[in-house]
């Protein structure tokens, strides 16, 4: 290639030898039977080199796109490249909705699944959990499709890249719903502390943030379904807050979705970023350890005794909810979780030895790492936090015995040899 692929972050730069980009699946099929190192390339927001190949790079963003809603079966078939804001602008033409949402509505469908991103809510499963079947293209160039039921369909979904190019996908729908988002600011951590439940189950969708400067939550950001009762002005010692807020210190909220209680369409409510604009400028590293949501508290003191570690090189800490779901390699495996995510300063070098001072924290609670999201978790700790890991490797050599789609980090965290 003469010009270099970065990520998102601009902290990756790939290291293939050739981008593909297929415009049709017969075309992608060739290029796949023909390489023998090949991963799929994204929207490119994961922050490691899970994407990584020294092979070919191929993005699925050419091939056509596709949105097929059959509305009696509340359903959908998405092709692989499609980004959540498109899928989601033509369910709610069609009255339909999708039961979760990431923060972005930037991110591919193939891309947030295979790699387990997750949205928030205590009932909400994570993205993935949608799908009823995904097709996808194996080392060999076939075109495959695997259904819910299968026996391998847990670790055919979230499978990283390992299984194939993901071409198209089909996922669950529901009824639309309208959501009301409500920020308040200045959640007292005491409050938090006392009853981790009360803030993270105020709505159908919670995201409690902090800079850890002080001792309280700076925003948290309440989605609730409009059938629910609405919280007051005053809650838990934060207050409704007077305008609107972007998550992020310093970015403006222009660039958020709409608050102030506003009822909306799922869509437009549920992610924290309008698709319309570009959530930030990309100058950061994002990390995350998901750890089961009974030790909230427990896990929520471990990291207050980093905190003079952590602050000096965090934009923004997150903590979320997700609900348990059944896929071998997905981070809330049979556990319902909460998520403690970190958005860091684009600085490497000071921020990799903080990973490992949280890491340490939050050993007590089995964490489990984002698998697209910078960690230095041991590969033999991580493996032994999966109770059905063997399933995946054993799924993944089947799926790919010369492990064309294998790189260093798979090799080096999911052997399969």
């Amino acid at each position: 290639m003469t010009t270099a692929i970065t990520n998102w972050a601009r902290n990756i730069t790939f290291n293939a030898q050739r981008l593909h980009g297929p415009t049709s699946v017969e075309q992608l099929q060739r290029v796949v039977a023909g390489s023998g190192r090949i991963r799929a390339l994204g929207t490119g927001h994961s922050f490691n080199r899970i994407a990584d190949t020294t092979g070919d790079l191929v993005t699925v963003a050419d091939l056509p796109r596709t949105v097929e809603v059959d509305t009696a079966a509340r359903q959908v078939r998405v092709s692989g490249g499609t980004r959540y804001g498109e899928v989601g602008a033509r369910l709610q033409a069609e009255g339909l909705a999708l039961h979760n949402l990431g923060s972005l509505p930037h991110i591919s469908v193939a891309g947030a699944c295979s790699t387990g991103t997750h949205g928030s809510g205590v009932t909400n499963r994570n993205l993935a959990s949608a799908v009823s079947a995904v097709e996808l293209v194996t080392a060999s160039g076939d075109l495959v499709t695997v259904k819910r039921g299968d026996a391998d369909f847990p670790g055919a979904v979230l499978a990283l890249g390992a299984a194939g190019i993901i071409t198209h996908l089909t996922l669950d729908a529901e009824p639309t719903y309208d959501v009301r988002q409500t920020v308040y600011d200045r959640l007292p951590f005491e409050s938090f502390r006392a009853d981790p439940q009360a803030v993270l189950a105020a709505g159908y969708s919670v995201s409690a943030f902090t800079t850890w400067q002080d001792d309280v939550f700076d925003q948290v950001w309440v989605k609730q379904r409009v059938d629910e009762e609405p919280l007051p002005s005053t809650w838990l010692g934060a207050a409704a807050a007077d305008g609107p807020r972007n998550p992020v210190p310093g970015m403006p909220p222009v660039h958020s979705t709409e608050q102030g209680g506003v009822p909306g369409p799922w869509n437009a409510r549920l992610p924290h970023f309008r698709l319309e604009f570009t959530p930030s400028s990309g100058e950061e590293l994002q990390s995350e350890w998901f750890v089961a949501r009974e030790h909230a508290a427990e896990a929520f003191d471990a990291l207050a005794t980093v905190r003079s570690l952590v602050a000096p090189v965090l934009q923004i800490c997150e903590i979320r909810t997700i609900a348990a779901d059944d896929m071998w390699l997905s981070p809330a495996y049979q556990r319902d979780s909460v998520a403690l995510h970190f958005t860091w300063v684009q600085d490497t070098p000071a921020v990799t030895p903080v990973l490992g001072e949280i890491e340490a924290a939050l050993a007590p609670f089995d964490a489990r790492p984002h698998w697209a999201k910078l960690f230095t978790t041991p590969p033999d700790v991580v493996a032994g936090l999966y109770p059905q890991f063997d399933d995946a490797r054993r799924m993944l050599a089947e799926y790919d015995p010369k492990g064309v789609f294998r790189n260093e980090l798979l090799d080096t965290y999911l052997p399969v040899g």
